[in-house]
Parts: C-alpha cells; structure tokens; sequence
C-alpha cells in the first residue's frame, strides 16, 4: 500500500527544538494562523532535541508544540517518520501518521513516480541498530523515568543537546548520497537526518535531503519539483 503525496505537501526536518532552536514552534504557529498553507505535512524526524512518549520531563518541556499538532492533524494530513531523537511518539499523536524506523523508508507516491520517506538513519551498522533498540525500549525508558529524580537525568540530557553544534557542511556529500541511493529502488528519495539540504539526480533517480529546519531555517514545498521556502 503506497501513500499519496499531494501537490503542496510541506516537508520539514531536524528542526532539534528546544529553548535554542525555536524554529518549530514558529512554523507551528504559522501553519495555525493561516500564514503557511499546506493540506500535507511531513515531518522527516528529529523535531524535537528529545522527546519520547515515556519521557514526561520531555512530554512536559514540548506541550505547547504537542498540542498544536495535535490541533493541527484535524485539518492537515500529517505524516511523522521518527528519527533517533524522537521516537515512541504513537500516543502523543492521536491523529497523525507515525511511522518508527523500522517502518522506514516508507513508500509512497508522487503521481506515476514512486518516492521512498526516511528520517535518513536506517542502513546503518549492526551495532547503532542494536543502540537504536535499546534506546527505544518501553521498559528501559518507563525504569529510567521512574528513577529520575527531581529530573536529574532528564536535565542532563536536556542541557547536553542543547550545548551540542549540529550544523556543519559534509565533505563530498554528493559521493555520499549516491551511495545511500543504493538502498532504496524508488525515483525519489526523500531524507532528513544529515542537515545538508541538497539534491541530486544520479541515473534518473532524484536524492532530497531535506534541509534542517535549525540550521537552514529552510522546509521544502513539493510543487512541479521540490522548492525550499525560507521560514
């Protein structure tokens, strides 16, 4: 079964909101006062610097934004593909479309292309994907906020990330691309994850990157072809 992509449909990725990075929350805003249109929305993972449903430190911290999606999926088709900074995100979005990463890369369509959906950090090593598990683990997180007290470890987390530069330029990104192509058969793929907002076109099939929200402050509109539109 293959999801439409709609003409219109905003993509928007690793935006890392916290208290630093409040290029989310801004969008958010504007999609709920009419100042940006859209009947489709993808959120391409990394979102928030931290978040995950068993987490109430985060939950708590992110509530404003929780409820605006949440306000927001009943006019808009929202689809969120989770990335290693938000995941177990199913019961904070009763309305919205999430999809874990080992859903991904999730297909789709866009008229007669087929189009492949990935936060951008599947195909990886055996042992980031064993890491992956463990950190999404329900009974590791309900334990680990059941012995966080007064916050401690929540805030440790919290204020790390916040401190953490996540906008740099990859070396030869396009040699890189090309070979993350390799994993997927579609005409198009779209990521997020490696904040580059680039595209390419390697033997007929188009590679998106889409740019991070926080360091870009850039989200992209599909049209006739992919546009980046400044926030």
């Amino acid at each position: 079964m293959y999801l439409k992509i709609n003409t219109g449909a905003i993509f928007v990725a690793d935006s890392h909101y916290n208290d630093k990075n409040e290029e989310f929350l801004i969008f958010l805003k504007k999609l709920q006062n009419k100042e940006i249109i859209t009947t489709q929305l993808f959120f391409m993972g990394d979102m928030f610097d931290f978040i995950s449903s068993q987490s109430t430190y985060f939950v708590k911290r992110n509530e404003e934004l929780i409820k605006i999606i949440n306000e927001l999926s009943n006019s808009i088709e929202i689809v969120y593909l989770e990335g290693n900074h938000d995941y177990n995100l199913e019961s904070l979005f009763k309305n919205v479309k999430v999809y874990k990463r080992e859903e991904q890369p999730l297909l789709a369509k866009y008229g007669q292309k087929s189009v492949c959906l990935s936060h951008g950090d599947n195909f990886s090593l055996w042992h980031y994907n064993l890491y992956c598990k463990i950190i999404r683990n329900k009974f590791i997180l309900h334990f680990l906020n059941l012995i966080d007290f007064n916050n401690i470890i929540s805030k440790k987390i919290y204020y790390t990330l916040n401190k953490k530069n996540i906008c740099s330029i990859m070396n030869d990104f396009e040699s890189f691309a090309k070979k993350r192509i390799n994993n997927y058969k579609s005409d198009i793929i779209i990521e997020g994850h490696f904040h580059q907002g680039k595209s390419y076109i390697f033997n007929e099939q188009l590679y998106v990157n889409v740019p991070s929200l926080c360091c870009e402050k850039k989200y992209f509109i599909l049209k006739e072809k992919f546009e980046g539109v400044s926030l």
